[in-house]
């Protein structure tokens, strides 16, 4: 598919992440604008509320643009998100006769404060990625039993806390929490020594359900994706994590992009999950390609010193695809939200520059990565600012996310002062 031409001039950008392919959705706020919906086109935002207000965009009786997150359209359905984006497409297309309706309502991206898209219902996060899996079972269990023997059969996930989800740009406070060092016998209150980042897409529930869903059912559910930090305290987790698996440690702050890019936009660039060592059961099968072709960045910038690009890889690195995770999901009749966010798990490659955290692009820390500064790290410093990107690339244009960032501050000195 080529690019779609607009009259907004910097959507027909070969560089801009918002042609008129793309149209995602935020939140922004500007000094004389309260917070509202959004549509990212080239440079420009399009203020959804004052489109609706004026009559411009008339989807349902009831208005859907009157409050600061995406909820309301996403509980309306399939049919009336594609009648949207059809709008939308009328409105800024090139040629069109409406440019003096909208132009009006363009809000420069550069005068926008961005927030948080949606309202978080639910979060779960995953540990879908085999490279991923692999390179973290080897580090703790040895190559011969890298992976779990469930793992191969099911999308491995836990659930954790919709209250800790930020948008990008909040900063990260290090966290305190109980670390228990193999050279001690009892464990201490300490801020985590070893902080990290996991590069992750999140996929977010347009549909709710109440019972079993099959994986096409899901795929239809899904709204759109966003980039996602799962900001990880390791050495919390290595003391917490059995019996039950992650907790504290990955309850400090989950990042995501500002922009939802509409499963829609991502279309074109569909393709396949790899191929199976062992065959899924029936309800998990693959029914077509579920994955997406999504080139993925990670720069670690210390303190007010320039970037370095720490970790490349694909979304299509997945073993399993956030449909099939939406199904698994839901296989014991657990309540699916219109809100609800899936983290795909870290997204690693089979080289060592598309390890997609710090825990395996120092090996456990064994192997520090050292950044263009001449710096070297094993795991996160105060004031280091993380920073995730991604896009698909079509011909002539990318379907682009914007950017994940987070910078993280030092640990409280007493995190029980009051």
């Amino acid at each position: 598919m080529p690019l779609t031409s607009s009259w907004v001039a910097s959507a027909n950008s070969a560089d801009t992440d918002f042609p008129l392919n793309n149209l995602p959705y935020g939140v922004f706020s500007t000094p004389s604008l309260e917070a509202r919906c959004g549509v990212a086109i080239g440079d420009m935002i399009l203020d959804m509320e004052a489109c609706e207000e004026q009559g411009i965009i008339d989807l349902t009786d009831e208005p859907l643009f009157d409050v600061p997150f995406w909820n309301e359209l996403m509980e309306q359905g399939p049919a009336v998100w594609t009648a949207l984006r059809n709008r939308l497409g009328d409105l800024l297309a090139e040629g069109t006769r409406d440019r003096a309706l909208i132009e009006p309502h363009l809000v420069p991206m550069g005068e926008a404060t961005l927030h948080l898209p949606l309202v978080v219902s639910e979060y779960t996060d995953f540990y879908a990625g085999r490279h991923h899996a692999t390179n973290v079972g080897t580090m703790f269990r040895g190559a011969e039993n890298a992976l779990p023997s469930n793992w191969l059969h099911i999308p491995i996930g836990y659930n954790g806390r919709a209250s800790s989800v930020v948008v990008s740009g909040t900063d990260i406070r290090r966290p305190w929490g109980q670390l228990k060092s193999p050279d001690h016998d009892t464990p201490a209150f300490l801020p985590s020594r070893r902080f990290d980042l996991e590069l992750e897409m999140g996929a977010i529930v347009g549909m709710s359900s109440d019972g079993p869903i099959t994986v096409d059912e899901a795929d239809a559910a899904i709204f759109g994706y966003v980039l996602l930090n799962d900001w990880s305290a390791r050495d919390i987790q290595a003391w917490e994590y059995q019996p039950l698996g992650p907790f504290q440690a990955k309850a400090t702050a989950t990042s995501i992009s500002p922009w939802i890019v509409t499963k829609a936009a991502l279309d074109p660039f569909r393709t396949s999950t790899p191929e199976r060592e062992f065959e899924l059961l029936d309800h998990l099968k693959d029914t077509g390609p579920m994955l997406y072709d999504i080139d993925l960045t990670v720069t670690l910038a210390p303190d007010g010193k320039p970037a370095t690009t720490i970790a490349q890889t694909n979304f299509k690195e997945m073993y399993y695809s956030s449909a099939q995770q939406l199904a698994h999901h839901s296989t014991s009749g657990c309540p699916m939200n219109v809100g609800d966010l899936l983290g795909s798990g870290t997204i690693s490659g089979p080289s060592k520059h598309a390890r997609g955290s710090l825990l395996e692009l120092s090996w456990g820390g064994k192997e520090p990565l050292t950044l263009d500064t001449g710096e070297t790290r094993t795991f996160l410093e105060d004031g280091d600012t993380l920073t995730l990107a991604g896009h698909a690339t079509g011909d002539g244009y990318r379907i682009g996310f914007g950017t994940c960032t987070g910078t993280l501050q030092p640990a409280l000195k007493d995190p029980y002062a009051r």
